[in-house]
């Protein structure tokens, strides 16, 4: 080191690469290693991989050739001549076309992040008098050869907590989840090792070990408040349409009514609120204040309905919509840029005020998932651990949508369920616990916040506690049949809706399209008592009970008379024309509520699906349950009932409308354990549970039948997202071969370990766009060597050019040990430390439902295919996708993306 001494800032060099050193010494000592003995990609004498778990993979498929270079010694002379190309690069440097930060060779990634630095160093050395005298062993994994030069530096005597150089994924990518698992495994044993070294280093990897249960916790805290925060605005928005309240006018109306206990259909009994027409001096009742009323009500919409398109459009495009599609797909390991951030969470939270206060037939509960998970975003990047690894990031973002849930309903298990079943992709137990975790956290704070207006931490709390009788399975198994059909008409209607606007002028003015169905909205909305107020208000009112004395509540307008069946006397109801009156009303609220969800879902506004499809099930539900209530009062006698309808066991309407209110929503989300616990956890009728779930499946089953596709998938495949479903199966017959690019007779794109100069590297790059090339050992001989990424070649060959003497565009590119023995021409590019030796490959005979089944539950990015070791082709997640499509006999150029 001393002879040949590092280009730049020993200090800096050391801070960007003693970290990574540190981890190899660990992993040398920790696994037996010797540096005697010679191993690819990190293996022992024998050849056997330590690091990388899938590295064999590449080791059976390649021939004698390669194997015999991967396991042999290169001579000393070798490796003392092995160029270290460590990039360093001022903020702004474009090499290759892309911006030159966020690179290390030993940690490749396909993408840059905000806060970067590189090193640059042009060493010789000998590693086994490195290793022996001062321990530091050079990076090895399946990413590079310990005999290719390391990582070791004088004048290091700390080691960094972060590493320097690590960057993202680019846009609209696919994060590569073995790599980043592996890199953070690495990271895991070298803190782990270090704990015995000293006190601090104890106490820094218990920090370490406990910052993912402090990221959940801020996270749940951040997502309680900003919850309440929006339940709160929402709630008194929405009562400004009617009126407001003087002496407090931050007040709404069931704040400003409380001492009253003022119902949502009496109005006069409460002095304290004024609507509209007495704030300009005229009574509450008569024509002219209805006019008044109407009119305040619409303007009030426009403005509102306005505000939120504006805010979408101008400031964070991607606020619009529930979110839940995007998030299952970056669950899945897909990158979009600026969805999960700061200005996308502030514009969501208001926005959706603002769209919920406007009238428009949606919800707020879906859009906080994305709420919470942008809040899991921020807060991830306060931990390294997490902000630099999307794989380790995706921890997070699960237990947020489960603390979305959490705070949107107020149903924690169900929240948790729902970020298993429905969002994430990878969900492992830890995952569950920091979820779990996350989400009591975020009840807790809601619940001191408040923002129901009651005692109870859910939405709609149900009273009643009467036990359902077996008849009642069949209207309940009926509901659920309706509910799976209604889902899926929704589903297909909305989706041939979605799909005008995109490829219409309709698409060209997102605020004018809000505005126009807001104007309808309010217009045919407030005639009618049910439509116009608050739908939080009216699934309540649905889905409770009726009390004797309970005169307000149209739908309680019953008769009560004693009825005697032989020994037995109890009482039964007669409707009044009230109920029959409500019944034609919520008939035409149900009618008006599901036309206007299918147009308002979808639009540049937030909004949510939970809320409405609830309200439409518990609208049917709500009729329904009237329906056999009147039958048991006409037909007491029936055998059905015989012996069951008892003074303490009556037919209550109101669990009719919890249960058609998740038959409904499981149509339209095709959910079902989460389903039927954030059910009884919404309304806390957990003696209700077999009801739901006979629903639930029905709803299942007929939806599955109708169209497999639940609404957040549809929207996935209309948006063109990779998304590969694990819960869809590939039953064809294809192979490997089939799909793989580029087909037989066609060129394939590959770089050649020693005989290809910098030149035709750089042709290459710029004739093609992959995102990585094969290496392979001559064009002649085929043999598979490793992988390399485009951006890691495009940083490497710039800086090589820029930081060593003699590179030329005629220099030969190395990806071996072995330095061809020349005399004449410019030094050689040595570039074996970017290469990935340990690829996924599959042979061309492999079935593609083995390929399709690697692709989702590891997570690859791409596979390479061979046959008896020679490369034919490659495979990414794209060709898949497409692959998919076609043999669905769908459109395969609707996958959009990398």
């Amino acid at each position: 080191m001393e002879k040949f001494p590092l280009k730049g800032s020993r200090e800096a060099a050391a801070e960007g690469n003693s970290y990574i050193t540190a981890y190899q010494t660990v992993m040398k000592k920790s696994n037996g290693h010797t540096t005697g003995g010679s191993g690819s990609g990190g293996g022992d004498a024998d050849g056997n991989y330590h690091d990388h778990p899938l590295a064999p993979l590449s080791k059976l498929n390649a021939g004698p050739h390669i194997a015999a270079a991967t396991t042999s010694l290169s001579a000393a002379t070798d490796d003392e001549d092995m160029i270290d190309i460590t990039p360093r690069s001022s903020p702004g440097d474009i090499i290759g076309g892309s911006t030159s930060s966020g690179y290390h060779k030993h940690h490749n990634n396909a993408g840059e992040s905000d806060t970067e630095r590189e090193f640059g160093g042009n060493h010789h050395h000998n590693q086994r008098t490195m290793h022996h005298q001062h321990q530091h062993v050079p990076t090895h994994s399946a990413f590079g050869d310990p005999m290719d030069g390391g990582l070791s530096f004088y004048g290091s005597s700390d080691v960094q907590d972060d590493i320097p150089g690590i960057g993202q994924y680019e846009d609209f990518h696919t994060i590569d989840w073995q790599r980043d698992i592996a890199r953070d495994r690495m990271r895991h044993r070298y803190i782990v090792k270090k704990r015995q070294d000293s006190v601090w280093d104890l106490i820094k990897g218990a920090v370490d070990a406990g910052s993912g249960w402090l990221c959940v916790l801020l996270v749940g805290i951040a997502a309680g408040c900003v919850a309440g925060m929006v339940d709160i605005g929402a709630s008194w928005m929405s009562d400004l349409k009617h009126g407001i309240c003087p002496p407090a006018f931050w007040f709404n109306r069931e704040q400003c009514c409380y001492p009253t206990k003022q119902s949502v259909f009496e109005e006069g009994n409460c002095s304290t609120w004024k609507t509209w027409p007495e704030i300009f001096g005229l009574s509450r009742d008569g024509t002219g204040p209805y006019i008044i009323s109407y009119i305040w009500y619409i303007l009030w919409a426009l403005l509102f309905a306005s505000l939120s398109a504006s805010l979408v459009r101008m400031f964070a495009p991607y606020a619009c919509g529930s979110g839940i599609p995007e998030i299952k797909t970056i669950l899945s390991g897909f990158i979009i840029r600026g969805y999960l951030g700061k200005w996308t969470l502030l514009i969501k939270s208001v926005g959706l005020m603002l769209s919920v206060s406007a009238g428009l037939t949606l919800g707020k509960e879906g859009p906080m998932v994305h709420i919470a998970s942008c809040i899991g975003n921020i807060f991830s990047h306060l931990f390294p651990k997490y902000g630099r690894n999307e794989a380790k990031k995706r921890e997070i973002l699960s237990a947020a949508a489960a603390a979305g849930v959490s705070v949107a309903f107020g149903a924690p298990i169900g929240g948790v369920l729902f970020s298993l079943e429905e969002v994430s992709y990878y969900f492992p137990l830890k995952t569950l616990w920091r979820s779990f975790f996350c989400a009591l956290i975020a009840a807790f704070v809601l619940r001191s916040l408040t923002p129901f207006g009651n005692e109870h931490s859910v939405l709609f709390f149900v009273e009643y506690n009467k036990p359902w009788i077996f008849f009642e399975l069949i209207p309940f198994v009926f509901l659920g049949i309706m509910g799976g059909a209604i889902g899926t008409f929704f589903i297909k209607a909305n989706l041939w809706w979605c799909r005008y606007r995109k490829f219409s002028k309709l698409g060209q003015y997102p605020v004018l399209e809000v505005l126009c169905v807001t104007l309808i909205t309010a217009i045919i909305c407030y005639p009618n008592p049910f439509t116009r107020m608050n739908m939080n208000e009216l699934i309540f009112l649905l889905v409770s009970k009726c009390s004797p004395g309970d005169v307000t509540n149209p739908l309680c307008d019953y008769k009560r008379m004693n009825i005697t069946t032989g020994t037995s006397v109890f009482e039964v109801t007669e409707p009044g024309p009230g109920v029959y009156r409500s019944i034609w009303l919520l008939m035409l609220a149900f009618v008006l509520k599901l036309a206007l969800t299918i147009f308002t879902f979808g639009m540049k506004v937030p909004a949510g699906l939970f809320i409405p499809s609830l309200l439409l099930g518990a609208i049917m539900g709500r009729i329904v349950g009237i329906g056999v209530e009147q039958m048991a009062y006409s037909y007491p006698n029936f055998w059905f009932f015989t012996g069951e309808c008892t003074d303490s066991n009556l037919i209550t309407p109101g669990l009719y409308a919890v249960v058609g209110a998740a038959a409904v929503l499981g149509g339209v989300t095709r959910m079902t354990v989460s389903l039927v616990v954030i059910m009884f956890e919404l309304t806390g009728g957990v003696r209700y549970i077999v009801p739901l779930m006979a629903a639930a499946m029905a709803s299942k089953w007929v939806g599955d039948a109708l169209d497999r596709q639940g609404i957040y998938d549809a929207h996935i495949a209309l948006n063109g997202y990779p998304f590969l479903d694990s819960k869809e199966e590939f039953a064809h017959t294809t192979l490997a071969a089939d799909v793989m690019q580029p087909k037989r007779n066609e060129t394939l794109n590959v770089i050649t370990q020693d005989s290809m100069t910098v030149e035709d590297v750089e042709n290459l790059l710029k004739e093609t766009e992959h995102n990585g090339y094969p290496v392979v050992v001559s064009r002649e001989n085929q043999y598979l060597v490793g992988f390399v990424l485009r951006r890691d070649l495009n940083l490497a060959i710039g800086n090589g050019k820029r930081l060593i003497e003699g590179i030329s565009s005629t220099s030969i590119v190395l990806f071996s040990s072995v330095t061809p023995t020349q005399t004449l021409g410019p030094p050689p590019l040595k570039l074996k430390k970017i290469l990935d030796m340990a690829p996924i490959t599959v042979t061309d005979q492999t079935p593609m439902e083995t390929v399709v089944d690697m692709f989702r539950k590891l997570g690859l990015r791409q596979t390479l295919v061979t046959h008896n070791g020679r490369l034919l082709g490659v495979i990414t997640k794209k060709d898949v996708l497409r692959h998919v499509k076609q043999m669905d006999n769908e459109d395969p150029n609707t996958v959009l993306f990398n």
